[in-house]
Parts: structure tokens; C-alpha cells; sequence
């Protein structure tokens, strides 16, 4: 009854038009009264306690890390780096498009905010010289959820902070499975690209590589930076996302100067904004958390699929595909916020490893990010390429299944994620 009450009572009101967040503290209170102990001070204390976390003080930062990134001109070296290396060859800069996302993955762990950056600027270069616009940016599209599943992946932060998996393993964990991402992506391309005849770049010399390459170190060195720097036991999570944005003030300050003292306030003002946003989503959801833990909503499930319990593959496959319906008709933050202190107990319970399933599993979330109606990606994809929705969603059907079946074989094949996370997490030890 309790496990009726709280998704009844969520699609509620999602469906009368309510915000997340406040269909969250709907189904919170739902739940609250189910159980008889309504009460004021409760609902507040868990409110803010929920956003009252140190590893959740990581999220502005990075979020700020992006928006300096896309306004200090650190995108278009990133940009101009994967044209000296790639851009002379057949869908050279398709190829570009795959390797810019993954560095900014690296630096920002936003999806949303890399793709708008790199459509913004590669869509229009792409198109000049006769690619296909739609497929163009539905290539950007699929490259810019590589950002949840490598550090410094704000999902994984959202993730570790509600189920108490370790952020630092989490983001050694993402890291392979993010490169077969990217390599995956870069087969398909290949394949698409192969008949089409279109013009190429000329090829760089060294001399000219190589002053790309000194122009782009900058920006480069942040994600080792930030992986060293947790690795090594000198910061946390939290403090290398405060370190970021002191490093990428400094390229936009001192090294590159190209924002103004008013761009950067202004900077500041949409970070804080789009946190707000994301803070108040997750001190909703934590009251969700807390009363689905005092309802035991996850042995009730456990019940129900008693019979995959012992078949952990047959499990993750069953959970995925769940995973893979909501994802369609919700965006990332919530669904990893709602559906975390519910499927956590059961993984746990059939042995699978917490972190394995937070790769996974985040990742399928992130897929669901190109898939409509909600589709916030594929959104700001469309948005910053100016392109239709309707070409878009034709276009990017086969990254669309490359990604899915890569899915697939981390499912079937855990050791994709396990093995290099664990020679990851032993080096240097």
C-alpha cells in the first residue's frame, strides 16, 4: 500500500503540472500521513538537513567550472586542439566534436552545459563546410552524456551523497566505461562517415600541433589536476571542485583574459541560480528518501522481485529496463534522487556491488537525457544547433543504440567496469 501511496501520489502531481521538487514534497508528506506522524518540524529539519551535506558543496562549483569554460574561451582551444590532431582526416570533425566532449567532461561533469557549448560552436563549422546539421549536433548530443559517467561527474556526486557509495571510487569507476563511450561513438562515426564525401582540413604540421597543444594545456591539466589531487589524499571531491574554480578564474583572469569583471559577475549569478534549482530539488527529495526508508517501501520491493534476487544479471536487466522507461519521461537529477534509497537496498541484498551499479545505472539515466519528451540534452542540443526537434530525433537514433548497447555489455559483462576501476583505485596504493 505504501509503495501505491508514494508513486500515485508523486505522478499526482506531476501530472496536475507541479514542479519536481514540490511533487517530491507531495509525495513526501503522502507518506508521512500514511504512516501517522505528520509533523512540521520534521518536514524541516529533513528540508534542510537534505542540502546540509559537505560532497553536495562540490555541485556549484563544478557547475560554475562549466559556465567559466564556456565563457573564457577555454571551449574554442579545446576546439582548435582536436582540429591539429584529427581535423585533416574523413569526418575529421566529427572526430573533434568526440574528443572536445570528453575533455569537457573532464572539467565540468554537465551534460547539458557541454553540449550547448560545443553545438554552439561546432555546428555552425560543421555545417560550412556541407555536414549534415541535424546529425551534427545529435553527435554532440550523445558525445555530451559522457560528462555524467567520468570525473568530475556531478551525478555521481548526487549519487554518493544519497547512498553513501564512496564519490572518490564512483569517479574512478566512470572513467573506462566513459572511453568506450567516446571509442563507441567514434566507430559509428566512422561507419557513417566512410561514403561521404565531404571537405577536410588541411594537415596540421607540428610545429603547428604542437603550439595547439601548448595553447590547450591549460585547460587540459584541470582534470588531472582534480584526479591526482583526490587520488593522492590532498583534497576531497568538494575541495577540488573549489581548487577548479580558482584554477579556471585564473586562465580567464590571467592567462587568456577574454571575460570582463562584469561577465564574470554575471557568471556567478547564473551558477547560483541553476544550483538553487538543484538544491532545492535534492532537500525535496531527501524528505522522499527519509520517509521511504521509515515506510520500508525497499523490503516491500524486495518481495516482489524475491525471484532475481539470486540472478544479479537478470536482476540489473530487469532494473534497467525501468530505469530506461522512467528516464524517457524524467530528467537525471530526480530520477538518481527518487529511485536511489529505493533500488540501493535491493542491489546490496543480491550481492552486487554498490559502485558497479551506480556506473551503470547512472548511465542509463544519462542515456534517457536524448531521449523525448523531456530529453534535456537533445533540448539543448537542438537549441544551440539550431536545428528541428523532429530532424534531431531521426539523426540520432543510431548514437542512440550504440550508447544503449554499451549499456547492455556493462550489464552482461560487469567486469568492464570492475577490472579498471580496480587496477584505477590500486595504483599507486
Amino acid at each position: 500500500m505504501t509503495v501505491v501511496i508514494f508513486i500515485a501520489s508523486l505522478c499526482g502531481a506531476m501530472a496536475l503540472g507541479m514542479p519536481i521538487a514540490f511533487a517530491l514534497l507531495v509525495s513526501g508528506v503522502a507518506l508521512m500521513m500514511n504512516q501517522g506522524m505528520v509533523d512540521g518540524r520534521i518536514l524541516a529539519q529533513q528540508f534542510i538537513g537534505g542540502a546540509d551535506s559537505f560532497p553536495l558543496m562540490a555541485i556549484p562549483f563544478f557547475l560554475l567550472v562549466g559556465e567559466l569554460m564556456n565563457a573564457g574561451g577555454i571551449s574554442k582551444r579545446i576546439v582548435n586542439f582536436g582540429l591539429a590532431l584529427v581535423g585533416h582526416i574523413r569526418g575529421g570533425l566529427g572526430y573533434v566534436a568526440i574528443i572536445a566532449a570528453f575533455i569537457f567532461a573532464g572539467l565540468s561533469g554537465s551534460a547539458v552545459a557541454d553540449t550547448a557549448a560545443l553545438c554552439s560552436i561546432m555546428v555552425p563549422m560543421m555545417g560550412e563546410i556541407g555536414y549534415d546539421k541535424a546529425r551534427s549536433a545529435s553527435l554532440i548530443g550523445a558525445a555530451g552524456i559522457i560528462a555524467p559517467i567520468i570525473p568530475p561527474s556531478i551525478p555521481f556526486i548526487v549519487f554518493g551523497a544519497i547512498s553513501g557509495v564512496s564519490i572518490m571510487k564512483l569517479f574512478m569507476a566512470g572513467l573506462f566505461p566513459g572511453i568506450i563511450l567516446a571509442t563507441s561513438l567514434s566507430i559509428i562515426w566512422w561507419y557513417m562517415s566512410r561514403k561521404v564525401e565531404i571537405p577536410v582540413f588541411p594537415r596540421k604540421s607540428y610545429k603547428e600541433i604542437l603550439i595547439a597543444t601548448k595553447d590547450a594545456s591549460w585547460a587540459l591539466a584541470l582534470p588531472i589536476l582534480i584526479m591526482v589531487g583526490i587520488k593522492g589524499g590532498v583534497v576531497t571531491p568538494t575541495e577540488a571542485a573549489v581548487l577548479a574554480v580558482a584554477y579556471t578564474t585564473f586562465l580567464n583572469f590571467v592567462v587568456y583574459r577574454e571575460i570582463t569583471l562584469k561577465q564574470f559577475f554575471n557568471i556567478l549569478a547564473v551558477g547560483a541560480k541553476t544550483t538553487s534549482i538543484i538544491m532545492f530539488l535534492i532537500a525535496s527529495a531527501m524528505i522522499s528518501a527519509w520517509m521511504i526508508a521509515v515506510a520500508n517501501i525497499p523490503s516491500s520491493l524486495t518481495v516482489w522481485l524475491e525471484p532475481f534476487i539470486n540472478q544479479p544479471m537478470l536482476l540489473m536487466l530487469f532494473i534497467n529496463i525501468v530505469v530506461f522507461v522512467v528516464g524517457t519521461a524524467m530528467d537525471l537529477t530526480p530520477t538518481v534522487l527518487i529511485l536511489t534509497p529505493v533500488l540501493l537496498p535491493i542491489i546490496t541484498k543480491a550481492g552486487i556491488d554498490p559502485v558497479y551499479f551506480g556506473v551503470v545505472f547512472i548511465l542509463n539515466n544519462a542515456i534517457g537525457l536524448l531521449t523525448p519528451p523531456v530529453g534535456t540534452v537533445l533540448n539543448a542540443a537542438c537549441g544551440a544547433g539550431k536545428v528541428t526537434m523532429d530532424d534531431l530525433m531521426v539523426k540520432i537514433i543510431p548514437f542512440l543504440l550504440t550508447e544503449t548497447v554499451v549499456l547492455i555489455l556493462l550489464i552482461i559483462f560487469p567486469e568492464l567496469v570492475m577490472i579498471p576501476f580496480q587496477f584505477l583505485w590500486n595504483l599507486g596504493r
